[in-house]
């Protein structure tokens, strides 16, 4: 029922390549930002960045289509800038700000947007996954053809309620993408260490769900093995498994300092498995760009994050009489 690591990558075009590179040096850049801000204390709390993995957030929402939903765990900032949320709204929420897409309530971990079907970061490790075949239960429901992706990683992978969640979803042939984040670490244990099955794409075989493992850091790999897994489920087969291996350059949260690794280790994947700098390379060597243009590119960004920096630095604090709202309470 499993397949071993796809290796299809899509044609592209300029455009896409271009479009590609500028969301994931959005993610990374922003990143970098929150990394900045939370070493000053304007960040307080926990703070996962999602440095080394854009990849696979791009690559998976260049496949999507509107109305598609997504949900993921608390290392979802590239997750939501990649579906179009507003930086601003996303760094003011990260600083517990008013104009924050949470109302400053949320922090890192809590984000979501009616708007861009974006159904949040969540705390608990694996909890998001039955919510994710929830939101695909709906969508079955009322018939929309619409596709959940419902984003986890290698150390949820073993908990006990994403095997409940794929005997439902084989059962009632949700349409729910599982996608699972490998990035080998889960918090600081590597998966080697931790998992008696390496494979994690195979993981759904026994409930009869189809995976593949996917290079998470090529974003047309990513792409190709997207469009593969949402056309099995528009088709009403029911969910799929995708397995991306790729890798984050930071610790767990900001607050880990990754001694279970060397050095040695992270640069080497800098150096010769980037996904920016992949496709970066893919728009040099086909002319579709030049260096100064990639530069500029580089700038705007840059301004970008600095304007949804200061936006955050300005927002207020929300106002005392916010802890009363949005609460839900039964008599």
């Amino acid at each position: 029922m499993a397949a071993k690591k796809s290796t299809k990558k899509p044609n592209t075009s300029k455009e896409e390549l271009l479009k590609h590179y500028r969301e994931m040096l959005l993610i990374r850049r922003f990143e970098e930002k929150a990394g900045q801000l939370y070493g000053m204390g304007l960040i307080g709390g926990f703070c996962h960045l999602y440095i080394g993995q854009e990849a696979v957030i791009v690559g998976i929402e260049a496949a999507t289509e509107d109305g598609d939903k997504r949900i993921t765990s608390y290392r979802d900032h590239g997750h939501m800038l990649a579906c179009g949320m507003d930086p601003k709204g996303v760094m003011a929420e990260l600083t517990g700000r008013e104009g924050g897409y949470s109302k400053g309530k949320g922090g890192s971990m809590h984000m979501f947007s009616k708007e861009k079907h974006f159904y949040g970061g969540h705390g608990i490790v694996g909890a998001q996954v039955p919510l994710g075949a929830g939101l695909a239960f709906a969508d079955k429901y009322l018939g929309n053809d619409r596709v959940s992706f419902t984003y986890f990683g290698d150390g949820a992978a073993n908990q006990g309620q994403v095997y409940e969640t794929f005997n439902m979803a084989s059962l009632w042939k949700l349409p729910v993408i599982f996608v699972i984040e490998n990035n080998q670490y889960a918090m600081g244990t590597s998966q080697q260490r931790a998992s008696s099955t390496p494979d994690l794409y195979t993981r759904g075989a026994a409930f009869g769900i189809p995976g593949e493992e996917v290079d998470g850091m090529d974003v047309l790999a990513v792409k190709a093995a997207a469009e593969k897994a949402i056309a099995h489920c528009r088709s009403g087969e029911g969910p799929y498994i995708l397995e991306m291996t790729t890798y984050r350059y930071r610790g767990h949260s900001m607050s880990d300092p990754a001694k279970y690794r060397t050095r040695d280790e992270v640069q080497k994947v800098r150096e010769e498995r980037d996904a920016i700098e992949h496709v970066r390379e893919l728009i040099l060597q086909g002319k579709h760009a030049s260096e100064e243009d990639l530069k500029a590119i580089d700038k705007e960004i840059k301004a970008t994050v600095n304007e949804a920096a200061d936006f955050s630095r300005e927002s207020p604090e929300p106002a005392l009489e916010e802890l009363w709202t949005d609460i839900y309470a039964e008599a």
